[in-house]
């Protein structure tokens, strides 16, 4: 399942440190290793784990079979300022955003849910 945050307020040289720690790790460790974190994006990136987590249920899924299967976080808007230097002069301060999209995917040793059912009713039988 997917989920997207658009126009944070990071750039995204400093939201990839946060992104490349959990690609590839499984939903409960990431959001556990995210929980610890200290950094500023990492309460943004559980909320946004959160609502990809919401919905994977949605589509039926079993929370605990999700991996983070792509994570990208792109360049977005860019707010321009400036502050005054001294002799009368302005420098240009340049406040990027972030775009963050986000994936989760089936674990390699999950098996969907309808293969788990036709393996349950063969038991029975």
């Amino acid at each position: 399942m997917k989920a997207s945050l658009s126009n944070y307020k990071q750039s995204p040289r400093k939201v990839r440190l946060v992104a490349d720690m959990i690609r590839g790790k499984r939903v409960t460790v990431a959001r556990d290793s995210l929980v610890f974190l200290a950094k500023k994006s990492s309460p943004e990136m559980i909320k946004l784990l959160n609502s990809a987590i919401a919905n994977a249920r949605q589509k039926g899924m079993n929370p605990d079979d999700l991996v983070v299967k792509t994570i990208s976080v792109d360049k977005a808007l860019v707010i321009k300022r400036f502050k005054p230097m001294a002799r009368g002069r302005a420098a240009g301060i340049r406040r990027t955003m972030s775009h963050i999209n986000l994936e989760l995917g089936l674990a390699a040793d999950a098996k969907p849910k309808a293969v788990k059912k036709a393996a349950k009713k063969a038991a029975k039988n």
